[in-house]
């Protein structure tokens, strides 16, 4: 979507590894640092020294230092940035498409393949025809957004939901203008 929104991301995470593996070329182009999971190391070796490989945990936490702590993805790649945000050191956290919805529905974790328009995700080209994913886990999303917040809060820090229409009901809602002013 660079080109709709006019501009680039400073940071890229990934951590599904069929994500990885259908993209690879896609994430080798990228100009900006990536941060991925251990696992993904084989898929992504060609990209260099802008990779950063986090270690991963199947234990729910939130690792505040993801240099010394193992992460935990929480069912959700928006977790791991979370966790990312906070290493870094940002105060506001601000969340923008993330729906909470999905329109295909089974079991947690299924692998599915696009037969047409995205229309579970922010952008209909965002997982094409063709593409394979795996069905959502909300339940486990839930717990490690809660998380999250506990962590944000409890540092003096927040994250905020500032996407329009959006299902998810951890965080405190607001409008993205609001919060850029």
């Amino acid at each position: 979507m660079y080109d709709k929104l006019g501009f680039e991301t400073t940071y890229h995470v990934v951590v599904n590894s069929h994500v990885v593996e259908q993209r690879r070329e896609d994430f080798a182009e990228i100009n900006a640092p990536l941060f991925t999971t251990w696992k993904n190391r084989k898929s992504l070796r060609s990209r260099g020294g802008d990779t950063g490989f986090l270690s991963t945990t199947p234990i729910p936490n939130f690792a505040q230092d993801v240099l010394s702590q193992r992460v935990w993805e929480g069912a959700t790649v928006t977790y791991v940035a979370m966790q990312l945000a906070f290493h870094m050191g940002y105060a506001k956290v601000l969340l923008v498409g993330v729906d909470h919805r999905f329109v295909d529905q089974g079991p947690a974790h299924k692998l599915v393949e696009s037969r047409g328009p995205d229309l579970n995700h922010f952008d209909p080209n965002y997982f094409g025809p063709g593409f394979k994913w795996q069905l959502p886990d909300l339940q486990t999303s839930e717990i490690a957004y809660a998380l999250a917040k506990k962590n944000y809060e409890t540092a003096g820090r927040e994250i905020v939901d500032c996407t329009v229409g959006g299902a998810l009901n951890v965080f405190r809602k607001s409008h993205l203008r609001e919060e850029l002013a």
